[in-house]
């Protein structure tokens, strides 16, 4: 592959192109410095919850995201397809746009997602438990989606650094989202660049295609001939 085809790589989702392989969730920064970690992660797409989205608020989160960021409200709290649906519709009448990550959580000890393909525009299943910051537990499963369906697979939750972002990437996943793990770090913005930095790495490294490994033994990478004799 020739450099020009790396740099014309994108994502596309819902008809829209994205350069950026990294979505930032906003729920656990603060207001004030939700705008530098954006720009210092280098991210076209922000996950944002319906409540921090209130026009009614003295501090709306709109107001202090990147005016270029492609907002992806979630369905946070919705119990059933309905209350999905309605949170929904009240994202985009807040000025939220067309997209919309959909999240129906039926239980409240796990926060695992009942979520139906039903004309989604990508598939986004969990690295580990939300907010765990474990990684990739969830490897196996997401490596049988990434190689079965042919939805962009964004791999949403659990992932705590950057190395394990990179993983992701490296199997092919379409994209990572990330929240905690940059929000928790000591310094926020310069989580977010490394996130961005591993991100873009492992899909170089996918598109490259990895070398093939050895089950057993070892190959020098020099001839083994022409020894210096004693």
């Amino acid at each position: 592959m020739q450099k020009k085809e790396y740099e014309d790589d994108v994502l596309m989702l819902g008809g829209h192109p994205f350069h950026s392989r990294f979505i930032l969730g906003s729920g656990k920064f603060s207001l004030s410095l939700i705008q530098t970690v954006m720009e210092y992660g280098g991210s076209e797409i922000a996950t944002i919850a319906l409540r921090r989205a209130n026009a009614d608020s003295k501090e709306n989160i709109l107001d202090f995201l990147p005016k270029n960021i492609t907002l992806l409200p979630n369905t946070s709290g919705a119990r059933n397809a309905e209350e999905a649906i309605r949170i929904a519709r009240l994202s985009r009448e807040l000025g939220c746009g067309d997209f919309v990550k959909v999240e129906i959580i039926h239980e409240t000890k796990y926060l695992l997602p009942d979520n139906e393909d039903a004309g989604a525009a990508a598939i986004m299943p969990l690295g580990a438990p939300i907010g765990s910051n474990q990684g990739l537990r969830t490897k196996d499963f997401i490596r049988i989606l990434i190689d079965e369906m042919k939805l962009p697979i964004i791999v949403d939750a659990g992932i705590g650094a950057p190395s394990q972002a990179c993983e992701a990437m490296e199997m092919g996943a379409a994209a990572v989202m990330a929240n905690t793990a940059v929000a928790t770090a000591g310094d926020c913005a310069a989580m977010a660049t490394a996130f961005r930095l591993a991100i873009e790495a492992g899909r170089l490294a996918y598109l490259s295609k990895l070398g093939r490994v050895l089950d057993k033994g070892a190959e020098a990478s020099s001839p083994l001939t022409g020894f210096l004799q004693d």
